[in-house]
């Protein structure tokens, strides 16, 4: 990224507040380097001879094969069952310990 669109601690800083996260200066710090990592990543692809002449795929895998089985109606196990093999569950649902804080 040339001098002129550089991302500055000002442009994140207005742009944490707008997305109302508001960010400290240590947080400041690390979203500019992740961001001149991206943009030296980016750099990278610029070195590419004849990347401009290659068409963007639209999906990362062959779909000119498709494989796909005919679908069969199986019986399913009863939801009580399953749950047989849960600790803690209410209703029809199992209880799982909070991951985020």
């Amino acid at each position: 990224m040339d001098e002129k669109r550089k991302f500055t601690s000002e442009m994140v800083d207005d742009y944490s507040e707008k997305l109302l996260i508001g960010l400290t200066p240590e947080e400041n710090k690390m979203v500019l380097d992740e961001f001149e990592n991206i943009d030296k990543n980016f750099r990278v692809f610029e070195k590419i001879e004849g990347l401009s002449e290659v068409e963007p795929m639209s999906w990362c895998l062959d779909r000119t094969i498709d494989d796909l089985r005919e679908d069969e109606v199986e019986e399913s196990i009863p939801i009580e069952e399953l749950l047989k093999n849960s600790d803690r569950t209410t209703d029809r649902e199992i209880e799982v310990p909070k991951v985020v804080e």
